[in-house]
């Protein structure tokens, strides 16, 4: 196992021994937090960034997986999954169900399983960057496995252009 590993997040480098992931982990001094913060960070387009979104879906945790150019169309989320309410959750509810704070969230290695879907654009790049459990830390891993380690389902959940 790799000692970049080292720099993530304990959970997170507990799931990808247990995944057998091994992938650098890349630690930076300033936080890549948002998405384009991460971006400048790693010298990579945006769109090249994983964000991992928590919403409440009739009140239950879904993680969303969107590239980080887009947003997430909670109209499309809720007809995806037959809900009658989705709205983006609170900080509580993201530890609470993942076990890392807003802006460290990563794919998989969560405290809880949920629903996961995964915006079909993600598959646009040979690689992409997502959180490694904390606001400093990030990793590379071509976007069909790491959809198929978080047990993803490909969906269309992205807002498109007007």
């Amino acid at each position: 196992m790799s000692d970049q590993v080292t720099e993530a997040h304990p959970r997170f480098a507990e799931a990808l021994r247990e995944l057998g992931l091994d992938v650098p982990v890349r630690r930076f001094p300033d936080a890549t937090r948002t998405a384009a913060e991460a971006a400048a960070a790693i010298g990579c387009d945006v769109s090249e960034i994983v964000k991992s979104l928590i919403f409440a879906v009739d009140g239950d945790p879904v993680l969303v997986l969107l590239d980080g150019s887009s947003r997430v169309d909670l109209e499309r989320v809720r007809e995806e999954l037959g809900a009658d309410a989705v709205k983006r959750a609170n900080a509580d509810l993201v530890r609470k169900t993942t076990g890392y704070a807003i802006g460290g969230v990563p794919p998989f290695g969560h405290l809880t399983r949920t629903r996961v879907l995964a915006d079909r654009a993600l598959l646009d790049h040979p690689v992409v960057w997502a959180a490694a459990g904390t606001p400093h830390t990030v990793f590379p891993l071509d976007p069909k496995t790491l959809i198929e380690h978080a047990g993803g389902r490909l969906v269309d959940v992205r807002e498109r252009a007007a």
